[in-house]
């Protein structure tokens, strides 16, 4: 297209232990079908991997590519960090185990500029390689999985609370503050709600799709939902207004899960030991436990007949491990969890290394 006017685009990629995918990522970023200008920086985190040694090697052979150390190796301080080395103003979000599709970039400033919106984003697209990635790929784009939230399953374009990643006004950042580098878990979401509040839009979009890696075993997805039901319940504890039945389900079988397991070993360790016959009725709580699995295989089993059966046959695992490592992390969220929001002067100051002001365009 001619006369069409696209802004400078600096991509913030935080990364940490991403050894197996940081490559992959960043030919994604950077093969995009995009006309302006475009960076990427990598704040790179603390690894046991060679994910450093990667980091530095690509930006050796490639320009566009600059690489700041993160320290503490936390998210919201390392895109923090990104933002206050990056040069443009529109920053781009992505992770180190995350793939843009070649039209991304161009997609959310066409819409960035159409809509007005301080932050654009869209969809989760999880795609799994191995069987147990697959299944949690289903469950992360499923309404069985995760609820009804449109940045997992899809859904129509329009404001948002929160979209996946995004692709921001760089202003917009900067006078919210940057992210929270206390909030070590939905600290996009906690970002989009301080921009909300100040009055800007946050806009979905399904037309933006980003690949998404899911974890690779039942151990590393249990703790990645463990933690992130411990996030939400700051969430819902400092902003009330947002609970909603998709964030409560979890812990609620979650409890009622654990309550009928405990009741039912303890009527099974009364019966052992001869107890009264009354204790024996406590066994009746393992049926508890029992319907929950059963619902989530039959339910699994309903909605995923085009699924590979070696995948299929995954699926009641990783929903169990996604519905109550949620719920257990959200219900043993402690207060201290969250201190309050720490601004960060890196990103204020950063202005100067923007852009002249000017409003976004890609008509």
């Amino acid at each position: 297209m001619t006369g069409v006017e696209y802004p400078s685009v600096s991509v913030v990629m935080p990364v940490r232990n991403e050894e197996r995918h940081l490559a992959e990522a960043v030919r994604h970023a950077l093969g995009q079908d995009y006309p302006g200008p475009l960076e990427l920086v990598l704040a790179v985190g603390p690894s046991t991997d060679r994910t450093e040694q990667i980091a530095r090697d690509l930006a050796a052979a490639e320009p566009r590519i600059t690489v700041v150390a993160s320290p503490t190796g936390r998210i919201p301080a390392a895109l923090n960090l990104a933002v206050s080395a990056a040069r443009h103003r529109v920053i781009a979000r992505i992770d180190g185990h995350a793939l843009f599709p070649p039209e991304y970039l161009r997609t959310a400033v066409a819409v960035l500029a159409a809509t007005g919106a301080a932050d654009v984003g869209g969809v989760m697209a999880a795609e799994g390689e191995t069987p147990f990635q697959q299944a949690v790929a289903w469950g992360m784009t499923s309404r069985a999985g995760v609820g009804s939230a449109g940045w997992h399953t899809g859904g129509d374009a329009g404001p948002a609370d929160t979209v996946y990643l995004g692709v921001y006004r760089r202003d917009v950042i900067e006078h919210v503050g940057g992210w929270d580098e206390e909030m070590l878990r939905a600290e996009d979401w906690e970002l989009n709600y301080r921009i909300r509040a100040s009055g800007a839009l946050v806009w979905f979009t399904p037309e933006l799709r980003v690949t998404y890696r899911p974890r690779e075993s039942a151990r590393a997805l249990a703790t990645q939902y463990f933690h992130y039901g411990r996030w939400r319940r700051v969430i819902v504890r400092e902003h009330p207004e947002t609970a909603s039945f998709r964030y409560l389900a979890p812990p609620a079988a979650a409890g009622l899960v654990g309550a009928g397991l405990l009741a039912g070993l303890a009527g099974l360790a009364g019966i052992a030991s001869g107890a009264p016959a009354a204790v024996g009725w406590l066994t009746a709580g393992l049926a508890i436990p029992v319907i929950y699995l059963g619902g989530i295989a039959a339910v699994s089993a309903a909605l995923s007949r085009e699924v590979p059966a070696r995948v299929r046959a995954r699926l009641p695992l990783v929903l169990a491990i996604m519905h109550m490592c949620w719920g257990a992390g959200f219900l043993t969220s402690p207060r201290t969890l969250h201190r309050g929001r720490k601004a960060d002067t890196r990103v204020r100051s950063a202005r100067k290394k923007a852009d002249p002001a000017a409003p976004v365009r890609a008509e």
